[in-house]
């Protein structure tokens, strides 16, 4: 069977306060979404991948990908307004691949193991779809005003990572109802019906959103050994 990977590179990262977009931000001597592609053609269990891009983004991604020759790294697809949009205009340029899984992954987690890969596909296979997430172990507090009001239950709660893998068919027929934007493919795909299990990920797999994530994650590769 085949898996796809659709990497979503689209966003404007604009917590990162940054002029650049903080997927083509230097990282430990290389763009962050050189490291996640690195991350996902290292893992024997993918075999096609696509990134999605900003409009204005293709000069900084040819940049990103220069000297990538793996076969299984196709060519970007534009993204839309949104990151729903985006992924669906990255599911229907895979249509003519037609994956058995597609796997979708942001862009700003460069630290994604080939295992949480297999993983996460190995539990997609057994239902629609599959998602990394971290359960909650925190105390969570509902607040007003600055000031805490009222517990939150944190039992059965998860911090949702990617990536999240599906049933490629029916993720893409679900991309394609008319529908709001949602926070992610877990969320699209709950709506249309479908059955996804969670799957324990990895606190090294974060999302780089603001600048003191880059100091953590230059200090993960360094303890990791990474160039």
């Amino acid at each position: 069977m085949t898996n796809a990977a659709l990497i979503v590179a689209a966003g404007r990262g604009r917590r990162m306060a940054q002029s650049t977009p903080k997927q083509y931000l230097m990282l430990a001597g290389q763009p962050v979404v050189r490291h996640t592609l690195e991350a996902f053609l290292a893992a024997p269990d993918i075999h096609l991948v696509r990134v999605v891009i900003h409009p204005d983004d293709k000069d900084l991604y040819d940049i990103a990908v220069n000297g990538l020759t793996d076969p299984r790294l196709h060519e970007p697809v534009l993204g839309g307004a949104t990151r729903s949009a985006s992924v669906g205009l990255g599911l229907a340029a895979l249509e003519n691949a037609n994956p058995a899984t597609v796997l979708i992954h942001d862009a700003a987690r460069p630290f994604c193991s080939p295992r949480l890969i297999g993983d996460v596909i190995a539990s997609a296979e057994q239902a629609d779809g599959a998602f990394a997430a971290i359960p909650v172990v925190d105390a969570l507090w509902r607040t007003a005003e600055g000031c805490a009001v009222s517990p939150v239950s944190r039992e059965d709660v998860w911090r949702a990572q990617t990536p999240q893998a599906f049933d490629f068919r029916k993720i893409l027929d679900a991309h394609r109802n008319p529908q709001e934007d949602a926070a992610d493919d877990v969320e699209i795909a709950l709506r249309a019906g479908l059955r996804v299990k969670v799957v324990h990920g990895d606190e090294r797999n974060f999302k780089i959103t603001q600048p003191q994530d880059f100091e953590r994650a230059e200090r993960l590769i360094a303890a990791l050994g990474r160039r």
